[in-house]
């Protein structure tokens, strides 16, 4: 370590040896989230003081000097874009009771330590939560426990086949890191760049981001603009900053037409930069759990053409004089029909209208086209996969599929949820929840709320909160105590969500359901303002 802040302000108790490595920090590599909750904790519990200012030099000379390769990065992404989904990164049973019981797995996986640092990771969890025993030992609160033979070995216990798998899965030392921070640089951004994306409930949006430097060279200003296919607007004013060549993180403010309670306000950034520059993608999100968010992509702009994408996801085999709008940038004034292409079986009849944002055409479908991903072509310029081609919807996906909303009241905020149904075809092999199924986009579903029966009398469907049964968009009930409720419980409780559609010309309807927990409120939260400016 060789940051003379960083020395100043950590090397007092994390002393240096004689090679300069500062004990227990150059151990360790992470996120700029981790680095920022490391830095809260040397402040809250062992008296660090910093300035705001200070700490963001420090928490950034640390996220680029010990954190984490973009390949390293990647699978526990989600934790730092703030999504709702299952982890599939768990490797067992085991893992998952010792270190998801309390906290999301990519958690610690966002982490790379030395062996003997795991270790003190594990101490550290014994002495600051004592209650953690339940977790990292065999029959505490739902731990397998299987009886043993006399005579024979006993079972490791939960935290040390966990530990076992961490300090093999996230050393220190990886080749990707060696790789990464020998050819890691200031990224080249201003400029420019091209936006696509999707909100849920809201649809496909459309836009343009225009970064400029800091004079100081300190991070980034950003002017955002977003069109919906919907026809709503949304612009705001951001500053952000990029760690570790890569690691965008910033913050924005905007205005919008867009009404509701999940209107864009406060947002964040998260994004991940390519490795040739070319490309941003991540997610933007807001709200007191971070609930609302964007899917974002971000590409450079030129001055040549470029399709950004259309207003719909899928087409059905045989349909005719479909309107499609195609969204791009630099399109050409002068097209004709044939300067337009859809992929196979699909042709472009007329266009309607084009100007150098917006071409919109009629487009039909041969009842024969083989279902699958097409592109869009305008001129030279082509997206490819921009939507699908099927003959039939097979089945039904309500996303998120393990959603959590919170109670709330004064003095703490709801948590809401937006829910949507996602068509999907079975592709190829007919099967359902196959890597081979045709994504469909969302199709327009009607809601409802069932009870999830866990015990005798459950009745937390009459207390839980609102679903619109149009709109899938749910606003959970006051927090309580209810002395409608027995034993004047809270208003909490877990029920099923879920979707019927029927498609045009089915017989019958999809029906979709996903698992929906309504909580308490997080009666603490932590921001990490250092990070995102």
């Amino acid at each position: 370590m060789t940051d003379p802040l960083v020395i100043q302000k950590c090397g007092t108790c994390h002393i240096a040896d004689a090679k300069g490595n500062l004990t227990r920090i150059s151990a360790i590599r992470t996120t700029p989230e981790g680095w920022e909750e490391a830095i809260k904790r040397m402040v809250r519990l062992n008296g660090l003081q910093l300035s705001p200012d200070e700490a963001r030099k420090v928490l950034r000379s640390l996220s680029d000097s010990h954190g984490l390769a973009p390949e390293e990065a990647t699978p526990v992404e989600y934790f730092a874009e703030r999504r709702m989904i299952d982890e599939k990164i768990i490797p067992d049973p085991d893992v998952q009771h010792a270190c998801a019981s309390c906290h999301a797995f990519a958690k610690p996986m966002s982490w790379r330590r030395n062996p003997s640092d795991w270790d003190l990771l594990k101490n550290m969890h014994m002495a600051f939560f004592p209650s953690i025993e339940g977790s990292f030992r065999r029959g505490g609160f739902g731990a397998r426990q299987e009886a043993v033979a006399p005579g024979a070995e006993t079972p490791k216990q939960p935290v040390d086949i966990a530990l076992a798998y961490i300090k093999k899965s996230a050393p220190l030392i990886t080749p990707e890191w060696s790789n990464w921070t020998a050819m890691m640089e200031t990224p080249n951004l201003p400029g420019t760049w091209l936006i696509s994306g999707e909100l849920p409930g809201k649809g496909k949006f459309y836009g343009e981001m225009k970064i400029e430097e800091k004079a100081n060279q300190d991070g980034y200003t950003t002017h955002t603009q977003l069109t919906f296919t919907s026809g709503s607007q949304w612009s705001s004013d951001g500053s952000s900053l990029v760690y570790t060549g890569y690691a965008w993180r910033g913050r924005t403010q905007g205005s919008s037409n867009i009404a509701g309670i999940d209107a864009p306000n406060g947002v964040r950034q998260v994004m991940m930069l390519s490795k040739d520059q070319a490309e941003l993608s991540g997610r933007w999100f807001w709200g007191t759990y971070q609930e609302f968010g964007m899917d974002i992509t971000m590409r450079r702009a030129k001055s040549s053409p470029a399709v950004l994408g259309t207003d719909l996801t899928a087409l059905k085999a045989g349909s005719t004089d479909n309107t499609v709008r195609i969204f791009g940038s630099h399109l050409p004034a002068s097209l004709a029909a044939s300067d337009i292409k859809l992929g196979s079986g699909v042709t472009v009849s007329k266009i309607v209208s084009a100007t150098p944002e917006i071409v919109t055409v009629l487009a039909s479908v041969d009842p024969k086209a083989l279902a699958g991903r097409r592109p869009v072509s305008v001129g030279d310029s082509t997206i490819p996969g921009a939507f699908a081609v099927y003959d039939h919807m097979d089945y039904l996906k309500v996303t998120p599929e393990t959603g959590i909303a919170h109670l709330g009241s004064e003095p703490h905020a709801k948590g809401y949820m937006q829910f949507e149904a996602v068509a999907y075809s079975n592709g190829p092999d007919g099967k359902p929840n196959t890597a081979d199924d045709i994504y469909l986009g969302p199709v327009p579903a009607s809601w409802k709320l069932e009870e999830f029966v866990a015990s005798y009398g459950d009745d937390d469907l009459e207390f839980v909160g609102k679903l619109d049964a149009k709109t899938g968009f749910f606003v959970p009930s006051t927090d309580g105590p209810n002395p409608k409720r027995k034993s004047m419980r809270n208003n909490y409780g877990d029920v099923w969500t879920v979707a019927t559609y029927t498609p045009p010309g089915a017989a019958a309807p999809l029906v979709g359901r996903s698992y929906f927990i309504v909580a308490v409120p997080q009666y603490m939260q932590w921001d990490q303002p250092e990070v995102g400016q």
